[in-house]
């Protein structure tokens, strides 16, 4: 997520109340989670563990609980909690905005897209030309939706992402400020939930056609002309490349890749990533060919137990 404007490393600290190392002029563009930093961006780290990688990214602002030393060209925040003022900052560049009408006046539709009643078009959402949207669908803010789409009733694009943080009174959400993005000639079924990213994009790309009741962590990159069939569960932060096939109630960890034109067969759970071009089935996940020759196998143990006797 960049910021509207470059911010100082010294207005970044007074917003939330931390100390910095570093020159006050510091140049801030905004702020990401760890796999998609760039220099000038924000990312957040408070567990010992995950120091290194933080201070290693491609983020030159490091929120972090401890001061430590500097790495050569990038700057520290010093917070005693800092997913609060990661939260803090989201809060504060991309605030809630409500709405009291069902298309609102910042959305941009295309010409030639057709939208059904009881439809829900958040601010700040674009839709492209040719578009059918059915009745009963929610597209939050900032949603980015291509030409030639058509999305089934009672969708939802851009919930938030399901992300927390376990504290002793409770979870703690992580607010999400990302966006989702529709490209061009995708089609989505009935009933199907994508959530927005955290601070990047969930990105369909173009060409994909999603069947009803499918879910899309949010962070995930699914590629194009991909074919995911209904009630498969795609966790967050998950890129799965183009012209993949998932059939019904695959299920995926999150964090992984999918390799280019694999196909994953229905009930599989995709427990690691996989190259593409083969076919795959099982869980935990394996090429087809093989689960199949160990579930002909576990068919014979009687016949085998028998001979023994």
């Amino acid at each position: 997520m960049k910021f509207p404007e470059i911010q100082s490393l010294s207005a970044i600290a007074s917003l939330i109340n931390a100390e910095y190392v570093g020159d006050a002029d510091f140049e801030v563009h905004g702020m990401n989670e760890i796999h998609v930093v760039t220099p000038g961006d924000i990312v957040f780290v408070d567990h010992p563990k995950y120091y290194d990688k933080a201070l290693n990214s491609a983020a030159t602002v490091i929120l972090i609980n401890k001061e430590v030393d500097c790495p050569a060209g990038k700057a520290l925040l010093i917070s005693d909690d800092p997913f609060r003022d990661f939260n803090k900052l989201t809060n504060h560049f991309k605030p809630f905005q409500s709405s009291n009408a069902s298309i609102a006046e910042s959305a941009k539709i295309g010409e030639g897209t057709i939208i059904q009643p009881n439809t829900f078009v958040g601010n700040h959402v674009v839709i492209g030309k040719n578009c059918l949207i059915h009745a009963n669908v929610t597209i939050y803010d900032y949603t980015v939706i291509g030409d030639n789409c058509m999305i089934h009733s009672g969708t939802i694009l851009g919930a938030d992402a399901f992300y927390y943080k376990k504290r002793p009174e409770g979870f703690d959400q992580l607010i999400s400020g990302g966006r989702v993005v529709i490209e061009d000639n995708v089609g989505i079924g009935a009933l199907c939930t994508i959530d927005k990213g955290v601070t990047g994009d969930t990105t369909i790309g173009a060409g994909t056609k999603i069947d009803n009741q499918v879910h899309v962590g949010h962070d995930t990159v699914i590629g194009k002309k991909c074919l995911i069939a209904s009630q498969t569960g795609i966790a967050g932060c998950v890129v799965i490349e183009d012209e993949v096939t998932l059939w019904g109630q695959v299920g995926t960890t999150s964090g992984i890749t999918i390799g280019s034109k694999a196909v994953i067969l229905g009930q599989t759970g995709v427990t690691k990533s996989v190259e593409g071009g083969k076919t795959y089935f099982g869980t935990p996940i394996q090429e087809s060919r093989e689960t199949l020759k160990q579930m002909a196998n576990i068919k014979k143990i009687p016949e085998i137990l028998q001979k023994l006797k």
